[in-house]
């Protein structure tokens, strides 16, 4: 069974690239425009990480992050956040709220899915 992973990023064509890497690795990718749309979405299936912007209108990564780690199924599930955000008080912001891992847009495909191998384990 492949591993499930969660996009969220309110730019499309930054959600269409990330997932054609994740896909190429043999993820099933979902994908959400917006916080809200991605805690719409977790609504019990199992998801194995979540991927996601820091800085996207309505609910931002960080806030997204925090609401997640209340639900009682996903308080363990990692989160990766994927950003533009490189200002150390923003890092630590996130990994405060639950993030598990902080990457910098822009990203080299096989980095990423580097780091997601370390995350998720077989």
């Amino acid at each position: 069974m492949s591993k499930t992973i969660l996009v969220v990023d309110d730019s499309a064509s930054m959600r269409q690239v990330v997932s054609i890497a994740l896909k190429s690795a043999s993820f099933e990718v979902f994908e959400a425009g917006s916080g809200e749309e991605a805690l719409a979405f977790l609504d019990g299936r199992r998801v194995n990480l979540i991927i996601s912007d820091v800085n996207m209108p309505g609910i931002d990564g960080i806030t997204l992050v925090r609401e997640v780690k209340k639900r009682p199924a996903y308080k363990f599930t990692p989160v990766m956040m994927l950003t533009t955000e490189s200002q150390p008080e923003a890092i630590e912001r996130g990994r405060q709220a639950g993030a598990k891992a902080w990457m910098i847009k822009p990203f080299k495909p096989d980095e990423m899915l580097t780091a997601i191998s370390r995350i998720i384990t077989a």
